[in-house]
């Protein structure tokens, strides 16, 4: 299950529908012309918190019948919604996805011993390995290394996608769990969780950028840091461009730009702005994208 996962774009049409032909092209350039080693479907890069239980299964099914095991699939099926969830895993796990993956609950303020309970229900219902999504720039839920202690007792926990900025956590984490996996989950701060020893990434840039990213890996792997840090200096001046023109939007345009149906975004976010496409252009250029 190591290494560089694309954190799926899904494209929609103007009425917030899945355009089927565009994401099977999404799934094929991650993985023909990024050369990604795995695919996390349905997180927030696919905008899946303004989707349908019927629309994340689709996503589900779609992705499996086009990637046709080529590469490792985690289907990530957190929900507030603990019987969602639960659906959802259980459709993934009967597709053969290679493992779950789950946000933490959010918004509720929910108690570790509930969100513990989550995970432990999640698991039990569909019998599948689980890779904790923890993000608690958006849920507000931060797992400390204790919870994390008790977490990791259950050996169908596999890992993390930890994208939080917290490195010394990162670093204990690694420490303490030489046998569970660690994805590094923010794209621009690639190098940091590689010298940290993380087993792979997990981004939503990588949709474009994937083979720059496998390249810090490899360099970083070699020893070659140096080297690594001028390629991840490109890579975050690509991701600033990205994030001042919107971050989903813009990696749509630039997949727009290379005759990839990648669709607009689900409302309520909004399109690209069309006065940005001649800078989408520009960025699709220099950076050879």
């Amino acid at each position: 299950m190591k290494g560089l996962y694309s954190a799926l774009l899904v494209p929609y049409d103007e009425n917030g529908q899945i355009k089927e032909q565009g994401l099977r092209e999404i799934v094929n350039q991650n993985i023909e012309d990024q050369q990604v080693d795995g695919l996390y479907v349905n997180g927030s890069s696919g905008e899946n918190f303004m989707l349908s239980t019927e629309q994340k299964k689709t996503i589900f099914r779609i992705v499996q019948e086009e990637n046709n095991g080529r590469v490792k699939l985690i289907a990530q099926v957190g929900s507030v919604n603990l019987d969602e969830a639960v659906e959802l895993g259980k459709y993934a796990t009967e597709l053969g996805y290679d493992s779950l993956s789950a946000v933490t609950p959010f918004y509720y303020q929910f108690s570790f011993p509930e969100i513990k309970s989550y995970y432990e229900t999640i698991i039990e219902e569909t019998n599948n390995n689980m890779i904790i999504y923890a993000i608690p720039a958006l849920t507000g839920v931060t797992i400390d290394m204790s919870q994390f202690d008790e977490l990791f007792q259950n050996e169908k926990i596999i890992g993390v996608k930890y994208t939080d900025g917290n490195f010394f956590t990162l670093e204990r984490l690694r420490k303490r769990f030489p046998n569970k996996l660690i994805f590094s989950g923010f794209d621009e701060m690639l190098i940091y969780g590689l010298i940290s020893g993380v087993d792979g990434a997990i981004g939503s840039t990588f949709n474009v950028n994937g083979k720059r990213a496998k390249e810090i890996m490899s360099l970083v792997e070699q020893g070659k840091v140096p080297e690594a840090y001028e390629v991840q200096h490109t890579t975050n001046d690509l991701i600033e461009q990205i994030l001042n023109l919107g971050l989903y939007q813009t990696l749509k345009e630039i997949l727009n730009q290379k005759g990839i149906d990648a669709g607009t975004c689900k409302k309520p976010m909004s399109g690209l702005d069309p006065n940005k496409i001649d800078e989408v252009k520009k960025l699709v250029q220099n950076f050879n994208l």
